[in-house]
């Protein structure tokens, strides 16, 4: 029975996992929040994985208030990046598979097509600048490493866009959003399952990928297709005008190209997760 360690465990991610983990029963699952295991302490992360000796490790951990982390630099630098290096540097001792989240906010924007992995690295903000350190990290300490850059995260736990826009909508609020950035909605169900898929299936395939849902929309676009599966009386406005602390790239696709090529375990359109998701929960 391969043994599971499932860090940032009360986090959206971590407890999209947590939900489905029953589905695997070849595998032996460790729920861990930072109350549980503290990743910034290179010690106690040491400790940890020699006490029970885990084959992989989903690193759903990370400091993402994309605004906040223009304030907290240090925080979000303590969390993405230096508590990923501790974390990398003790699978490796370990002989642990690191599966580590990272964000499509590595990138700038400023491209016209999806991103590959090979295109070339530029964050705008203090959170994807957090986020690629990470991934460096893991890159220049492990052989063995799941790197997944993925964009939009949403599902119906915890704070994010879907959450959002449902409450105000239930609430006939007027909703003002934007049409100026384009990426792709990303059911955490479905990178939940992808990751657990992979470890049943002993995939080892090792690398950087980008994971989200087929296809592509604005804020917009999202806001749009979630109205369209409620009853509502909401009034959907374009505003583009709103002001925030954080650059956010323009433009964040990601191509599926190379992790379509690696893995058997489909991905689904972004508009048919989204009412497969709405519809379960009725």
């Amino acid at each position: 029975m391969k043994k599971v360690l499932v860090t940032g465990a009360s986090g959206q991610l971590g407890q999209c996992v947590k939900r489905l983990s029953s589905r695997y029963q070849e595998l032996e699952f460790t729920f861990a929040s930072s109350d549980d295991l503290d990743l910034t302490l290179f010690g106690v992360v040491s400790a940890y994985l020699r006490l029970h000796e885990f084959d992989y490790c989903i690193n759903c951990a990370a400091y993402t208030k994309v605004e906040q982390a223009e304030k907290e630099q240090e925080m979000a630098y303590l969390i993405n990046a230096e508590a990923v290096k501790n974390l990398a540097a003790n699978c490796a001792e370990n002989d642990c598979v690191l599966i580590h989240i990272s964000t499509d906010y590595v990138f700038d924007g400023k491209q016209e097509t999806p991103y590959t992995e090979d295109d070339e690295t530029c964050p705008l903000n203090v959170y994807g600048a957090s986020k690629l350190m990470g991934e460096e990290y893991i890159r220049g300490l492990m052989e063995d490493y799941f790197i997944f850059r993925t964009s939009w995260l949403y599902s119906d736990i915890g704070h994010n866009f879907f959450n959002t826009i449902r409450k105000k909508a239930e609430a006939g609020e007027e909703l003002n959003i934007t049409t100026t950035q384009k990426g792709t909605p990303t059911n955490a169900y479905d990178l939940a399952e992808f990751i657990l898929e992979l470890i049943a299936n002993d995939n080892q395939n090792f690398g950087t990928y980008h994971y989200s849902n087929l296809g592509e929309a604005t804020w917009y676009d999202f806001a749009e297709e979630i109205l369209k599966h409620m009853k509502t009386n909401s009034q959907l406005k374009v505003n583009n005008d709103f002001q925030t602390i954080a650059t956010r790239p323009e433009y964040s696709v990601l191509s599926k190209e190379k992790l379509q090529n690696a893995f058997s375990t489909p991905v689904e359109d972004w508009k048919v997760s989204l009412e497969k998701l709405i519809s379960d929960l009725g």
